[in-house]
């Protein structure tokens, strides 16, 4: 059970002490149980300073069949563990819910588990809200000076964490986890960025990875300016599917030709920029920045996202109310009801950073970028510049990785299960594939529709074959073969 430096002994073996959790009124809630785990902030001097990371779990409801426990992440980077699995324990109802106990926790530097703080309130209102310059001159000038604030920022308020928050080293943390759950082997459930954390726990202790399913993948191995193009290119097609289905409805704001329509949605929302509409919330507009934030929130949904979202077209459009569209916004950008912000959007940078290995692209690589943004994602990439794709986001950041991209390889034993929806914009199902190859003992299954990931959104086929592969370590070349809808 126990891994490590005989320095790491007492963090592998310490001892969990679960509780019901509570919320944030301090009602207790009996279906959940919460505790911390301590593990060293550098683990090159695990008798220095520690950090406790918050954790939480569904018990399993048959204790007489108990596996053991699931490990779960539910991506970001920055999201938070935790409150994921408060909102998402129905995702789990059933066979995985009877043999497991499900287990999530707030990686470092995220939610409630060290958090990184990088802006107040003001300063990321400020940045969600502003379009910026609309001279393309001006605008890699503009991205460079929120660069320098944040990374800043972050430097004042989190300097003494951010060294430390790289997803290698919060695959270190899930080992730690795994000894003090009690169990030989870490059976994991990685959604979005958790396939990434999952690659790089399986990179670390291959022998000591037992199941693991990887949903949504993202490949460890591109670079982040070919990530990004492929995400905006799936965005495209996505806020086109979307507009092109509003048209089958009498009362579509984008008019009636399905060819025309997602040009119209894009001309409103950039439209925002010269003409923001008021809000029900006092003092707010929506800008044309929070309008795209709202419709990207909502088109990571599949197609039941479509109505909601139509609707908050239609106020915009038609009754010039930015409402909808801003708390979708709001939701996006992790911003309450009272104007605070969780700090999952500081997470996501300063994670990222400290992922990356900061590498400039070439001037060639460059151009080819923006010419397969122009061909593929001519709507959401509008006005992008060359000089825009050619900055590194991360050049001011001090603490990054010190390796190259690389692939990932998987450990004999169990395959990995790895899992891509047809029509997911944010991590486009060419990224499963490439991970697939590169593990070389993975199985993978596709969802043949939209949204994504696939564990949990609806897919009985999804999630029965998770659950049998967990359970069984089995998967059926039949769906292998045909994928699931």
């Amino acid at each position: 059970m126990v891994g490590g430096t005989p320095e790491l002994r007492a963090f592998y073996e310490q001892r969990l002490d679960w509780h019901p959790c509570a919320d944030d009124a301090g009602t207790e809630n009996d279906d959940f149980r919460c505790t911390t785990l301590r593990v060293p902030l550098d683990y090159a001097n695990p008798t220095g300073r520690t950090i406790d990371l918050a954790m939480a779990m569904l018990p399993a409801s048959e204790k007489d069949e108990r596996i053991g426990a699931l490990v779960t992440n539910p991506g970001g980077p920055g999201a938070s563990g935790v409150q994921w699995l408060f909102g998402a324990a129905d995702s789990f109802a059933g066979t995985l819910h009877a043999r497991f106990d499900v287990v999530a926790f707030d990686p470092r530097g995220v939610g409630a588990s060290s958090p990184v703080r990088c802006l107040d309130d003001a300063a990321r209102d400020a940045r969600n809200t502003a379009d910026g310059p609309a001279a393309d001159s001006d605008r890699a000038a503009y991205k460079d000076r929120l660069d320098r604030e944040f990374a800043a920022g972050c430097r004042q308020k989190s300097g003494d964490l951010l060294p430390f928050i790289g997803t290698r080293d919060t695959a270190r943390d899930m080992d730690v986890l795994r000894g003090a759950l009690g169990q030989a082997k870490l059976d994991y459930l990685g959604l979005s960025y958790g396939t990434y954390l999952g690659t790089r726990y399986l990179e670390q202790f291959p022998d000591r990875a037992g199941r693991i399913v990887l949903d949504g993948a993202v490949d460890p191995a591109q670079d982040r300016l070919s990530a990004s193009v492929e995400q905006a290119v799936g965005f495209d097609i996505a806020l086109s599917q979307f507009a092109k289905d509003c048209t089958h409805y009498a009362d579509c704001p984008l008019g009636t030709d399905p060819d025309k329509a997602p040009a119209a949605a894009a001309d409103f929302l950039d439209g925002l920029r010269d003409a923001p509409l008021p809000t029900h919330t006092p003092g707010r507009q929506l800008t044309a920045n929070l309008g795209w934030s709202g419709t990207i929130g909502m088109l990571y949904g599949d197609a039941t996202t479509w109505q909601p979202l139509r609707d908050a077209f239609t106020a915009a459009i038609r009754d010039h109310d930015g409402t909808d569209l801003l708390s979708f916004a709001d939701q996006f950008n992790g911003r309450a009801e009272d104007g605070r912000y969780d700090n999952s959007a500081d997470a996501f940078e300063a994670i990222s950073c400290a992922d990356s290995p900061g590498d400039t692209p070439s001037a060639e690589r460059v151009q080819q970028a923006l010419e397969e943004l122009g061909e593929e994602a001519p709507l959401y990439s509008r006005g992008t510049t060359a000089a825009e794709l050619a900055r590194q986001d991360c050049a001011l950041w001090a603490s990054r990785a010190n390796e190259p991209l690389h692939p990932v390889k998987a450990p004999p034993g169990s395959p990995v299960l790895v899992i891509g929806n047809v029509g997911d914009p944010a991590t486009p199902l060419a990224a499963a594939k490439r991970l697939a190859e590169q593990l070389g003992n993975a199985v993978r299954i596709s969802l043949l529709r939209g949204g994504h990931t696939a564990f949990g959104s609806g897919s009985s086929c999804i999630d029965r074959a998770v659950a049998t592969y967990l359970i069984h370590g089995t998967v059926s070349a039949e769906l292998v073969q045909k994928g699931c809808v």
